[in-house]
């Protein structure tokens, strides 16, 4: 959620700070702020609001340094300020934190600090970090760090730097995601590793309860015990080129716009056509494990939950294997029951959401083997797990989710191809599903060239307040995610159902002013969801219809048709978000909505 970046070297602090929370502000903030060591004391800017303000707010007060640290903050505890924003600074003013992250017990160590005569400044849990690290320093800035983590309580990934300690940068996380990175003669610590990507590629992801202290040319890693431990150095896989917009204006329509290829990445290596069968080494399951599975459980949040529930629809079609998608929070606060055979999947783009490594976790210790599927190499779900699938989707800027929904589909996909050939599908239908999931790249671009078209026909729903979408079988999913788009970026208040469920209560909503979108391909439910279509028309509403059908049904039924190519229907939701996901983001653009940043979104959900 909340951006970290922190640096040590031979360059302006500042400027390396600054370029690294641009990179960050996919990320959702509502303040920013930084603090470089000037000599003998620290030097601190904060502002609320958009990354611009404190730019210009150092073009008042430039910070001249080489060491600091920056933030961009996601407000959890304290409205929007400038005394909440980041960094946070002891009441000496010889140590500034930033922390991403909640502390738990923060209410209980300011109540005690407080009667210790220590004065805050601000309504956050951040600050006791500050104030901890202050009162346990006796010359060792490094102990006194780790005394005051052992104090907290909840999630964190922090940066400090002290007045005392020339060109020195301490680092701690515990479920919350901090990287080292290494650049020839300067250091860097950041939340996220497309921060820094423009300086270095070699990066370090600390583990939990690592803490790290660099300087410009060393570091040294410790656990909760103090002792030092060896990570290893790893290369980001993605370039600078990656996380920039291009000629498009928005990273979410840069992101759409590469679907083709984040499928065929998704893909690579890992269909055997001839055979009918896709290959996932990455499960770190052997044959006899894979056949013997008798139940799966997926967990995720958001657009991850919906592309669960896709993959529900295709793995029980094809593997006859029960699977059930629960939303990560709800399953982590309950007894869920895990029987013997119970493989559980963990499903998150950005490999870090709270929810979702609870579930896990709470998975785990339910005697479950926990499997992946996420999209950042290196982060905690890739590590936590027994095993798992890279999405290979490229980073993903746009806080609404659109190639992470393809890719996730995609690889679900690719589970239920190789449970279901060890079962009871045949190599015929293998070869069959493989070269449709083959064309889907190509068909997206089908799909992608009628941009124009479909822009239009945001022009005639840009104005409504509240839409409806339908779909049936593997498409209900489909109507979710497409709701969620539109809610996610335009505010537009926006419901999925499964079609059938309308008349049980949403068909009372049904008017001029409500546009129903209804997902619709030629499959097996075609007919049913022409009637549910039929009574939608008969009170009058209007009709977004998103279909492969070319056969004159919808002709005075639907007020909008947008057509996608043929393929099997359980491949459909890869080619039906698509349309739905041009829709929302035009609309958005159209009600002059911030399309990457929406307000009160973050992109990854580090805290419940």
């Amino acid at each position: 959620m909340c951006g970290i970046v922190a640096y040590t070297g031979k360059r302006q602090a500042s400027d390396i700070l600054i370029e690294g929370l641009r990179k960050l502000e996919y990320r959702g903030y509502d303040s920013a702020g930084a603090c470089v060591q000037v000599g003998d004391h620290l030097d601190l800017v904060r502002t609320q609001g958009k990354l611009s303000e404190l730019e210009a707010a150092l073009k008042e007060h430039p910070l001249s340094g080489h060491a600091g640290i920056g933030h961009t903050r996601w407000a959890t505890h304290g409205a929007p300020s400038v005394p909440n924003a980041h960094p946070h600074l002891s009441m000496d003013g010889k140590f500034a934190v930033v922390h991403n992250g909640i502390i738990e017990n923060y209410s209980i160590i300011k109540q005690k600090l407080q009667q210790e005569g220590v004065v805050f400044k601000s309504e956050t849990d951040t600050e006791v970090i500050a104030h901890l690290v202050a009162k346990f320093y006796k010359g060792d800035f490094a102990k006194a760090v780790a005394d005051a983590l052992a104090h907290l309580e909840g999630a964190f990934g922090i940066a400090v730097v002290s007045a005392y300690h020339p060109g020195v940068l301490i680092g701690a996380r515990r479920g919350s995601p901090l990287v080292l990175a290494i650049g020839e003669g300067e250091l860097f610590l950041t939340s996220d590793a497309s921060a820094i990507v423009d300086y270095t590629q070699k990066v370090v992801y600390l583990k939990d309860d690592d803490m790290v202290e660099l300087d410009a040319t060393t570091y040294r890693i410790t656990d909760q015990a103090r002792a030092e431990v060896r990570r290893k150095v790893q290369n980001i896989d993605f370039s600078a080129d990656q996380v920039a917009k291009g000629n498009f204006p928005h990273f979410m329509l840069k992101e759409i716009f590469e679907q083709p290829a984040t499928v065929i990445n998704s893909l690579r290596g890992r269909l055997l056509i001839e055979q009918g069968i896709s290959k996932l080494q990455g499960l770190n399951l052997v044959q006899p494990e894979l056949r013997e599975i008798k139940r799966i459980v997926i967990v995720a949040c958001g657009t991850s939950f919906y592309a669960g529930k896709v993959g529900e629809y295709i793995i029980e079609e094809l593997a006859g294997v029960p699977v059930d998608v629960e939303y990560a929070s709800e399953f982590r606060y309950r007894n869920p029951i895990i029987e013997d055979k119970t493989i559980v999947f963990a499903i998150s783009q950005s490999g870090e959401t709270a929810d979702t490594l609870a579930a896990l976790r709470e998975a785990k210790r339910k005697g479950a083997t926990v499997l992946g599927i996420c999209n950042v190499v290196g982060s905690s779900i890739a590590r936590e797990t027994d095993g798992g699938v890279y999405l290979h989707a490229g980073p993903e800027i746009g806080v609404a989710s659109t190639k992470a929904f393809t890719s996730q589909v995609t690889v679900l996909t690719l589970i239920a191809l190789l449970l279901g050939r060890m079962r009871n599908v045949s190599p015929q239908r293998g070869i069959t599903i493989c070269k449709a999931l083959q064309a889907i790249p190509g068909q997206i671009e089908e799909i992608l060239r009628q941009n124009s078209a479909i822009q239009t026909i945001a022009e005639a729903y840009k104005d409504n307040r509240n839409f409806l979408y339908l779909g049936r079988g593997y498409n209900y999913p489909v109507a979710l995610e497409g709701a969620l788009k539109l809610k996610e970026i335009s505010y537009i208040h926006a419901e999925g159902y499964p079609a059938a469920e309308m008349k049980h209560g949403p068909i009372a909503l049904i008017d001029a002013d409500m546009p129903t979108v209804v997902i619709c391909p030629t499959d097996a439910l075609f007919d049913k969801v022409l009637s549910s279509m039929q009574e939608v028309k008969a009170r009058g509403g209007r009709i977004l219809a998103v279909t492969d059908a070319d056969n004159g049904q919808l002709d005075g039924l639907a007020d909008h048709v947008l057509h996608i190519p043929k393929t099997l229907p359980m491949l459909s939701p890869l080619l039906a978000v698509v349309p739905l996901q041009l829709l929302a983001y035009h609309i958005a653009v159209m009600r002059g909505c911030d399309v990457d940043t929406p307000r009160n979104l973050a992109k990854s959900v580090t805290v419940e």
